[in-house]
C-alpha cells in the first residue's frame, strides 16, 4: 500500500516564536481539505526529499486549511532545517491525508499538557473541547515566554482563561506543580501529553504514582529519543499471506528490507514514533524500539513497528 500525496499550496509563513514557524496549508483550487480531528496529523515531503510528520494545530471544525508548527531542531537530521529555510509562503508542497493515533476520549475533564512545540496537537484538542463545551484545563510550558508558539492565538481564544503558562525561567510560584495538579485522579478525568521525552516522561511518571488508570493516560511523542540501541543481528521475516522469506540484514530496518523484496508498507517518522507502520505479528518475538506502544502493548508481542524494531528471534511472521 503506497502513500496517497495531496498537493497543497503554503498559503501563510510565520515565526511565532525563538525557532518556531507555522504555515498556513490550502488547497490549490481553494475547495476544502480533508477532515481532520483533534490529534491529527499530516506527512509533508519536504523540498530535499525527506518526508516528516507534523500535527495539525488549528480548529478541526476549519475544512478550508491546514496550520503546522515547526522546531529548528538543533539536531536536526535535515526535516525542520529545510521547512525554515526552503519553503516559502506561495509553494506548492505534497502532503498526505491526515491520520490520527492521538484521539481524544470521551470524558467528563481532560488535563492536557503541552512542553514547547509539543503544543500543536494540544491545542487543537483545546479548540475542540471548548467547541463541544467539554471541562478541560490546559498546562502549557516552555523554557521562556518568547519560546511559547502561539501564545498569542491562545490569549485571544475564547478558552483561555483555562490554559496556565508556565516557564522555566519564570518565577516559582507560576511554575508547573505536576504531583498537585495530577494529585486525586477520577475516574472520568483523561489526560494528555506531549512534548519533550524529559518532559512527557515527568508528567506520565507522575500521574502513574498518583494512581491514575493507565487506559485514562494518553500521550504522543514527536520525535525518536537519542538511545543506544543493542547491537544488531540479521533474521528473517516471513509473509503469512504468502508464505514467502524475507532476510533482514543487521545494517538493514524490517520495512527497507520487505521494500527491496518488492513488499511496501507505509512508513512515515521511521523513528517508531507515529504509528503508520504498525503491523501485526502472528509468530516470534518483536525487539520493541519504539515510542509509541505502551509497555503493556509491547508485552503482548502481536504488532510492531516495522520501521525501527527488529526481532529477538530468528524468525518473524509478520500479518501481511
Amino acid at each position: 500500500m503506497s502513500r496517497a500525496w495531496l498537493e497543497v499550496r503554503v498559503l501563510g509563513k510565520a515565526v511565532e516564536a525563538v525557532d518556531i514557524v507555522s504555515l498556513e496549508l490550502g488547497s490549490l483550487d481553494g475547495a476544502g481539505l480533508p477532515p481532520f480531528s483533534a490529534g491529527s496529523h499530516i506527512d509533508v515531503e519536504l523540498p530535499n526529499g525527506l518526508v516528516r510528520q507534523y500535527s495539525l494545530c488549528n480548529d478541526a471544525s476549519e475544512t478550508h486549511r491546514y496550520v503546522i508548527g515547526v522546531l529548528l531542531d538543533p539536531a536536526t537530521r535535515g526535516g525542520s532545517r529545510s521547512v525554515h529555510d526552503d519553503i516559502a509562503a506561495g509553494a506548492t508542497i505534497r502532503i498526505s491525508e491526515p491520520r490520527n493515533h492521538f484521539h481524544l476520549a470521551h470524558a467528563g475533564h481532560s488535563m492536557l499538557f503541552a512542553g514547547g512545540i509539543g503544543v500543536t496537537p494540544i491545542l487543537c484538542m483545546a479548540e475542540r473541547l471548548a467547541a463541544t463545551g467539554a471541562a478541560f484545563e490546559m498546562h502549557y510550558c516552555a523554557r521562556s515566554r518568547d519560546r511559547m508558539a502561539f501564545v498569542e492565538r491562545i490569549g485571544r481564544a475564547a478558552f483561555s482563561a483555562r490554559v496556565s503558562l508556565h516557564f522555566d525561567d519564570g518565577e516559582a510560584a507560576q511554575r508547573l506543580d505536576t504531583k498537585a495538579v495530577l494529585a486525586g485522579p477520577r475516574a472520568d478525568t483523561h489526560l494528555y501529553v506531549c512534548g519533550p521525552k524529559g518532559f512527557m516522561d515527568h508528567v506520565i511518571g507522575t500521574a502513574r504514582a498518583s494512581g491514575w488508570a493507565e487506559p485514562n493516560i494518553h500521550f504522543e511523542y514527536f520525535a525518536g529519543a537519542a538511545q543506544d540501541p543493542p547491537a544488531n543481528s540479521a533474521f528473517q521475516v516471513r509473509i503469512a499471506s504468502s508464505g514467502r522469506l524475507v532476510s533482514v540484514g543487521a545494517d538493514q530496518t524490517i520495512v527497507a528490507a520487505l521494500a527491496a523484496s518488492g513488499i511496501d508498507v507505509p512508513v512515515s517518522c521511521e523513528q517508531g514514533v507515529c504509528g503508520t507502520c504498525i503491523t501485526g505479528v502472528l509468530d516470534g518475538v518483536p525487539q520493541h524500539r519504539d515510542m509509541y506502544f505502551s509497555d503493556a502493548e509491547k508485552a503482548a508481542n502481536d504488532q510492531m513497528t516495522v520501521c525501527c524494531s527488529r526481532s529477538s528471534t530468528p524468525l518473524l511472521v509478520l500479518d501481511l
